[in-house]
């Protein structure tokens, strides 16, 4: 009866090493699919790329559009999880979402930890200012306070940009709006389509203007798990079907066109790759 224990012991415990082993070496693919749900990180307050509509209570915008494409051609559900500059990498690393959909430039030093998809949103950073403050340019901002988000490449470029300002990182962008409506800073910086969301959702849009040449390029990549090459060719390609099919530009339109109170032309193409 011991040898007979032994061995049932033995391949039970092959068993259930093997299952282990199969589960932590599957890739993100056949992951969600289990899970029958594609885990999406977005912002949830900034307007309009992520943020909780207010007669919904529903996060709606730009990327979870995206995300939900990409979670259509899985043939999975979306669920979305809320993240702020600081933690989308973070969460990505770890396993707790699957992909990153967060307004993030696609930097080489981010590569250290996670991959990217290629660019689905180009964009520039720019300054927010009061309309009466006489700032017309980055040259404007030396010894005065300027708010971005923590964990933003809002962060470097401006200290690089005007060595003379102070910077001052918030929690997000609201917060950082907030420290400008409160004159506690002098500027909001960050990429031109988040200013203009911050600017355009304010009870007195008329106040604020957007000011001074682009500091930075900041093209959005898809933040994705390192290694994945399966993943991120899938990712890839849907973004790629988006944009030849004409859902790309419908769903930019629906958020950035010029019917709505947040427009910034369409100035860029992605870069297409032949199957």
């Amino acid at each position: 009866m011991g040898n007979i224990w032994k061995k049932t012991f033995v391949l039970s415990l092959m068993i259930v090493l093997g299952v282990f082993l199969t589960s932590a070496s599957a890739g993100t693919i056949e992951k969600i699919k289990e899970r029958g749900a594609l885990i999406a990180g977005v912002k949830d307050a900034v307007i309009p790329f992520g943020y909780i509509d207010a007669e919904t209570n529903q996060l709606v915008g730009f990327d979870i559009d995206i995300c939900r494409a990409i979670a259509k051609n899985l043939g999975v559900e979306l669920k979305l999880k809320p993240v702020t500059s600081a933690t989308r990498i973070p969460m990505l690393a770890q396993g707790s979402i699957d992909l990153a959909a967060a307004t993030m430039t696609h930097k080489f030093a981010r590569e250290d930890s996670i991959d990217f998809s290629i660019t689905y949103f180009m964009d520039g950073q720019k300054i927010l200012v009061k309309k009466d403050s006489g700032i017309k340019s980055v040259a404007d901002l030396a010894g005065k306070k300027v708010g971005t988000s923590k964990g933003s490449t809002s962060e470097k470029n401006i200290k690089e940009a005007q060595p003379e300002c102070n910077v001052l990182s918030f929690e997000g962008y609201p917060q950082a709006f907030l420290a400008l409506r409160q004159g506690k800073v002098s500027a909001v910086t960050t990429d031109s389509g988040i200013l203009v969301g911050l600017k355009n959702s304010a009870p007195d849009p008329e106040d604020y203007v957007i000011v001074g040449d682009f500091i930075a390029a900041e093209p959005y990549g898809l933040g994705l798990p390192e290694n994945d090459s399966d993943f991120r060719d899938l990712v890839n390609r849907t973004l790629v079907d988006l944009w030849n099919t004409g859902e790309y530009l419908k769903i930019y339109n629906k958020w950035f066109g010029p019917k709505t109170n947040f427009y910034l032309p369409l100035t860029w193409k992605m870069e297409i790759w032949p199957y």
